[in-house]
């Protein structure tokens, strides 16, 4: 047990150091705001595709894909009750907060914080397992997600479904994978070039808006802190129980829970301002959650590999 937690919290560890650097560039105006939504748009439209398309580069094996699919129908499972969850916990909170704190319950930092670390923990196969999960994310961000910050008298779902670059990386990495394609090196080693940055520039951009966030609404607010203890603890715990109970182990579990267990989704902060709701409570809860993580993540981790 003390063997899982300190190798998760060495490599959580090992990213927040790269935070703490992003963190001194926003200090020092070395980055600013247009340089982070820069660096953002990058990591979304080429970085995490070409993450998720290198996790997908290997021959054709039955059982990997078997546990695909097992891996999907457990992202879904997951977030689906993350939904059930917060639309019962929140549902007599003001308007605009509710929103905020639902959004914040059910999405987890699985793209930024998540592939990393499952890349560095589990290697190809943890991310194999995980681009799963950033599909299912970025499916709810658009159905439920968007109808949440647009309330109730727009319930339509955005194209963005299908043409969103995490979900089109995965359908490409799919492909490849189903007919055992194997790019050649023109374009293979170009992905693995993008596929490096996933680790230090998510971290680089968590730590500029860190440097730039107001904690005080996060640590003051007692919703704040129910939404953050669900976000790292009770909902990755409940989880991990639950798919022990359904037979999960190995990397497929750890790797689930990797995803479950990050904090508050960056994409909040960006939703809610598009949305004109409670842009700072949002920020707060990406920014205090992140800093809770480096405790929470190795112990909710460090216990999956354990058990599993």
């Amino acid at each position: 047990m003390l063997d899982s937690f300190l190798t998760v919290g060495e490599q959580v560890l090992i990213l927040f150091v790269i935070l703490a650097i992003g963190f001194v560039c926003a200090k020092t105006k070395l980055v600013n705001e247009n340089g982070a939504k820069v660096m953002a748009n990058v990591v979304l439209y080429f970085v995490t595709p070409c993450v998720i398309i290198g996790a997908f580069q290997r021959e054709f094996d039955s059982t990997m894909l078997i546990k695909l699919l097992v891996s999907a129908a457990c992202s879904f499972g997951i977030l689906l009750f993350s939904v059930i969850i917060a639309q019962l916990i929140y549902r007599k909170q003001d308007k605009s907060r509710s929103t905020i704190l639902k959004f914040a319950t059910v999405f987890s930092n699985c793209g930024y914080m998540s592939l990393p670390l499952q890349q560095a923990i589990l290697g190809d196969d943890g991310v194999f397992y995980g681009a799963t999960f950033v599909a299912m994310f970025n499916i709810f961000v658009w159905s439920y997600g968007l109808i949440t910050m647009k309330g109730k008298g727009d319930k339509g779902l955005s194209p963005k479904i299908l043409l969103n670059p995490g979900i089109i990386g995965t359908i490409i990495g799919v492909i490849l994978f189903l007919c055992s394609v194997e790019l050649p090196n023109i374009v293979a080693q170009p992905i693995n070039y993008m596929a490096a940055l996933n680790s230090p520039v998510p971290m680089l951009i968590i730590g500029y808006y860190l440097a730039n966030a107001n904690l005080k609404k996060a640590f003051t607010d007692v919703w704040s802190y129910i939404a953050m203890a669900l976000r790292l603890i009770v909902i990755p715990l409940i989880t991990l129980f639950v798919l022990i109970l359904c037979g999960i182990s190995g990397k497929l579990l750890v790797s689930l829970i990797i995803a479950t267990s990050a904090p508050v989704a960056a994409i909040t902060t960006m939703m809610s301002a598009k949305y004109g709701h409670d842009t700072e409570l949002s920020v707060s809860l990406v920014s205090a959650s992140t800093l809770l993580s480096l405790v929470t993540m190795p112990l909710v981790v460090g216990l999956a590999q354990y058990l599993s």
